[in-house]
Formats: C-alpha cells, structure tokens, sequence
C-alpha cells in the first residue's frame, strides 16, 4: 500500500475512535448506541477497504 493510503486510514481511523469516545462517553450505552457505532465503522471502513487493499 501506499504511504498516502495508509495516512488516509490512519487519519479517518483516529477521527472515527475520537467520534465513537464522545458517544461512549457523554451517552448511555444501548444496544441502539453499539449498532450505530458498528454500522458507522463499516459505512467508512468497508469501503475504502475495498477500494485499496483488495484490488
């Protein structure tokens, strides 16, 4: 992979966990809460993954 691919993943991967620990912290934690962070996690990772590392 490229270095600009893997700062790509880095930079959305520390701005995605900063997003998930504000919900975590500031909401309750429900089932509600767990699918939204799941869901988000694949809405942005599944496919750049795709895109760039199975090619």
């Amino acid at each position: 992979m490229k270095t600009s691919v893997i700062l790509r993943f880095v930079i959305l991967g520390v701005l995605w966990l900063g997003l998930v620990y504000m919900i975590v912290r500031y909401s309750r934690v429900t089932l509600y809460t767990a699918f939204i962070i799941v869901a988000s996690a694949i809405i942005i990772f599944v496919p750049m993954y795709k895109k760039y590392v199975k090619k």
